[in-house]
């Protein structure tokens, strides 16, 4: 039986890596570079790349492309070490478990291979994943703290969350995911958030009801855009394509748009454009700014009346 392309590509970068000639953190070659050496197609290409996911030979990061996975740390340890387990250890391994892999991956099992220890060991430092996961949030958000003292200004102490919190999305991209602005996540983190946020429109004159809507808008905004660095991640993981490859890859859709005249000021757009790279940290910051200039005349409109 002959062993189809993707098969063969797939083998060929296995032995490379076992050889040592791709390491642990290193880029792979790129689908386009694949099909390239190859002579394949770039969907047999990616298919290669995708096959090394599911198996967890590579892994795609953010804003780097596919990426020789590192080794997991899964070596079980010495049973003593279930003695020296705390729930701080726990919580942390369980955000660098989430962080590599995606939260989707992140089970009790898996965490307790990773420190080494019993399932049953955990539970007797976190009531269950549910629990766990608002340590986890508990502790991201943390480790972007809010500053001792708050800002005056209505404006500077709501762009502050949500830049901590575009922060904290961005070093743990799986938070995004995890609950809608109709369920949200009970994380004491997140509610000095919301304290903040509530300290900053206290004299703004604003009625409960539309201080508690700006107060979720704003959030709303930072998690929505937030959200695409994750999907980019697993879309990455799914296909071995990243977001510049598969731009790539719609050429022949963008020249049938360039030639339709049912989208002018779109075409002229694209031209005017040329070369656009999609950053989303300016797409943050440009959304943010723009989310910030509406809410003024509604927050300063009683303002001067409220000696604010």
């Amino acid at each position: 039986m002959t062993t189809p392309p993707h098969a063969l590509i797939a083998a060929d970068l296995k032995r490379r890596i076992a050889e040592g000639r791709l390491r642990p953190g290193e880029r792979v070659p790129s689908t386009r570079q694949l099909a390239r050496d190859w002579n394949v197609a770039l969907a047999t290409a990616a298919k290669a790349l995708t096959l090394l996911a599911r198996e967890g030979v590579v892994v795609a990061e953010p804003r780097v492309g596919t990426v020789v996975a590192r080794a997991r740390g899964r070596k079980p340890r010495p049973t003593a070490s279930e003695h020296d387990l705390t729930r701080q250890r726990v919580v942390r391994a369980a955000v660098e478990l989430a962080d590599a892999d995606g939260l989707a991956e992140l089970t009790m099992r898996a965490l307790a291979d990773r420190l080494g220890v019993a399932t049953m060991s955990l539970y007797r430092h976190v009531g269950g994943k549910d629990d766990l996961v608002v340590l986890m949030v508990d502790a991201a958000v943390a480790e972007f703290a809010l500053p001792d003292e708050q800002p005056d200004d209505w404006r500077a102490g709501l762009e502050t969350i949500a830049r901590l919190q575009w922060a904290a999305y961005r070093a743990h991209p799986w938070m995004a995911g995890l609950s809608s602005i109709t369920r949200p996540v009970p994380s004491p983190a997140l509610l000095r958030h919301t304290e903040w946020a509530m300290r900053a429109l206290a004299g703004s004159g604003l009625d409960a009801e539309t201080r508690m809507y700006v107060q979720i808008t704003l959030y709303g905004y930072v998690q929505g855009i937030a959200a695409n660095i994750e999907k980019e991640r697993r879309a990455q993981a799914a296909t071995g394509v990243t977001a510049d490859e598969w731009m790539d890859e719609q050429g022949d859709e963008l020249r049938w748009i360039g030639e339709s005249r049912d989208y002018p000021a779109f075409v002229q757009l694209l031209d005017e454009l040329g070369e656009f790279d999609l950053d989303l940290d300016r797409l943050f910051a440009f959304g943010l700014g723009a989310l910030l200039d509406g809410l003024t005349p509604l927050i300063e409109r009683d303002r001067g009346r409220n000696g604010r």
